[in-house]
């Protein structure tokens, strides 16, 4: 079969870990690079030069007429490259979110559909197998199920550019909440009902209408609750920044480090990801009421690294294009997250709690 031939738009960290897969993989062929920043020839050097580079999108999109588009440019940029990709009848790879509204999330699945294109939402946790075992194992657990999970991350010099050029369009917790309530919902594997969320600006730095550190807390109609709870910037704390808890009637699951603490700290990237191992308690009891099982831990050391994380997006991309795979329980799951964050959004800014 002739490869696949991608173009890649923003050349950051996401977009460089892509563009580093779809060079490794022989499905796809890398025929441009395109950012408005300079990182697109840095990108193109380190991958050995002769790929073409581009400063403006409609021209790079002219110009190489590509199979597939890959959008890793900030979200509220998301809506308008994966319509002119998917108009031109291109498949798309899109970071998440999708779209900065519900709405318009939907007028995207929807022209996929009309144009008969496949389109892809990059939702790492989904190719991650240690986070899918812990997926498995939360859903051993009984109902109802206690979700506890957060990412805060001290950042510092240009991440915390990248972040504060993130709330220029999104809070903290809707960039990042899609994941984790998507983990949560596919754990519970139940309907969420209602979402409340707090918020608050810890720095001038931002706009007087966005926060850098939330929480919001979601209910789900058989009765399991989660919060997430995330936090951007410099004024953060390294104590207690990655909590990944699950907790049932028949004992939790918990990411952790066995035999001390997470020895990344949280501005680097590889720690969001990474899980290590697995602890698992057991809720059954003795007749004289010691615990029946000790606990186990699930060695997970092997995990891919976030290079390795995005070969296996592209893999899943390039088998859903040739292999004609069915996106829609996708789709509707980027979609379903996104409504939740966004509600969420409306929470911490409105201090009401919000019907799903």
């Amino acid at each position: 079969m002739k490869p696949i031939r991608v173009l890649v738009v923003g050349c950051g960290n996401m977009g460089s870990s892509h563009a580093r897969a779809y060079q490794s993989l022989p499905g796809f062929q890398l025929v441009g690079l395109c950012s408005r920043l300079d990182d697109r020839l840095r990108l193109a050097e380190q991958l050995g030069g002769g790929i073409p580079t581009f400063l403006e999108f409609d021209q790079a999109l002219a110009q190489t007429r590509p199979d597939a588009v890959s959008v890793n440019t900030y979200p509220d940029t998301h809506a308008a490259l994966v319509r002119a990709s998917l108009q031109a009848g291109a498949h798309v790879f899109v970071e998440k979110p999708l779209a900065t509204t519900v709405a318009e999330a939907q007028q995207l699945v929807d022209l996929a559909q009309q144009k008969k294109r496949k389109m892809m939402v990059g939702y790492i946790l989904r190719v991650h197998p240690a986070w899918q075992r812990f997926i498995e194992v939360a859903r051993t657990l009984g109902k109802p199920l206690v979700m506890r999970m957060n990412l805060n991350q001290q950042s510092r010099g240009k991440d915390w550019q990248t972040h504060k050029n993130l709330m220029a369009s999104m809070s903290p917790i809707v960039d990042c909440g899609v994941h984790y309530v998507d983990v949560m919902c596919q754990m519970t594997g139940s309907r969420p009902v209602r979402v409340s969320a707090i918020g608050a600006r810890l720095s001038d730095e931002i706009a007087p209408t966005m926060y850098n550190y939330g929480q919001l807390q979601v209910a789900f109609a058989d009765g399991s609750v989660g919060w997430y709870e995330c936090g951007w910037g410099p004024m953060m704390s390294e104590v207690a920044y990655f909590v990944k808890d699950v907790v049932g009637p028949k004992g939790c699951v918990s990411i952790t480090e066995k035999g001390g603490e997470r020895k990344l700290g949280s501005a680097d990237i590889g720690s969001h990801t990474k899980t290590n191992s697995l602890k698992l308690h057991h809720a059954a009891r003795n007749a004289d009421g010691s615990f029946a099982k000790p606990d186990e831990w699930i060695d997970t050391h092997d995990e891919p690294d976030h290079d390795g994380l995005c070969r296996r997006e592209q893999e899943a991309f390039l088998k859903a294009i040739r292999d004609d795979v069915d996106l829609g329980q996708h789709l509707r799951d980027a979609v379903d997250s996104l409504r939740i964050v966004l509600a969420a959004d409306e929470a911490a800014r409105t201090g009401q709690t919000v019907k799903l």
